[in-house]
């Protein structure tokens, strides 16, 4: 005779499995957004310091008498 599971204990697997499932996808997710947000953070960084460096070399500008003049910002 083959052993046959009540069908309450069938249910509290399904539940079981699909809470374990629910509970992974939500972890993956955080992570995957965290990591996301780091290496905007990171890039957000790297323009603002390409930023600050172009603001702080200075210029040169051809003026009319042809001496050519450094212009700081």
């Amino acid at each position: 005779m083959p052993r046959e599971t009540s069908p309450g204990l069938k249910i509290l697997w399904l539940w079981t499995i699909g809470t374990a499932g629910i509970l992974v996808t939500s972890v993956v997710r955080t992570r995957l957004k965290d990591m996301e947000q780091m290496m905007n953070t990171d890039h957000q960084q790297q323009q603002q310091e390409e930023h600050q460096s172009s603001l702080s070399d200075p210029v040169l500008l051809d003026s009319d008498e042809g001496v050519i003049e450094e212009v700081k910002s």
